[in-house]
């Protein structure tokens, strides 16, 4: 079983609630797309609803599509093949039912990576919990221009780009480093998520 129930003997895992009322943390991804295993860490296991443990080793895409809403499963899932197909960055917005039972909205962002052939092998990306303060928007427009994104969003978009060259690299302390900024990015947008609800309050 990969879906979550318990942990330490506790329903509805203390530590995801914590977080996600915060609203002051993102999760992240890695899709190895040759043995269809996805890594994910703690908070990104939870919101899916699968074991933490077997997250980190990595479980099938289909685990974390079938954690998706049924209404959104189609449309992601052509969405990850338009990713590839087109060589195009991922962004969705979906909901998934959490461990603490709670169907949730998440913000998904990714890019995939490629070998020198220009064969998709890798995919990597960042996850946000937006539920209190989505905007009703499921996909950003695909005609959108970049010059037209918002900051934050476009440095991601960048970091993205130079995580791409930097795997080519193979440069661990270069990795890790854009590995941390990337992390930072989606703590930040999740935080300007927060500002946002808040301002929608007053």
């Amino acid at each position: 079983m990969t879906k979550l129930r318990l942990i330490d003997g506790q329903t509805c895992p203390t530590a995801l609630q914590h977080a996600l009322d915060a609203l002051e943390v993102a999760g992240t991804w890695e899709w190895d797309i040759a043995s269809d295993l996805v890594r994910t860490d703690t908070f990104v296991a939870l919101l899916f609803n699968v074991d933490p443990e077997l997250a980190a080793i990595g479980l099938p895409l289909s685990t974390y599509v079938e954690g998706l809403h049924r209404d959104d499963q189609e449309h992601v899932h052509a969405l990850i093949r338009c990713c590839i197909d087109e060589d195009s960055p991922f962004v969705a917005e979906y909901r998934v039912l959490s461990a603490d039972g709670v169907m949730r909205w998440v913000l998904d962002r990714g890019s995939i990576i490629r070998d020198s052939a220009g064969r998709p092998v890798r995919g990597r990306g960042i996850i946000v919990e937006i539920t209190r303060s989505r905007t009703g928007r499921l996909t950003a427009p695909a005609d959108e221009p970049n010059r037209f994104m918002p900051p934050l969003e476009r440095a991601v978009d960048h970091v993205m780009a130079a995580h791409r060259a930097i795997i080519d690299l193979q440069d661990p302390a270069l990795k890790a480093q854009v590995d941390a900024l990337l992390l930072a990015l989606g703590r930040k947008l999740a935080q300007q998520e927060v500002q946002e609800r808040r301002r929608s309050m007053n």
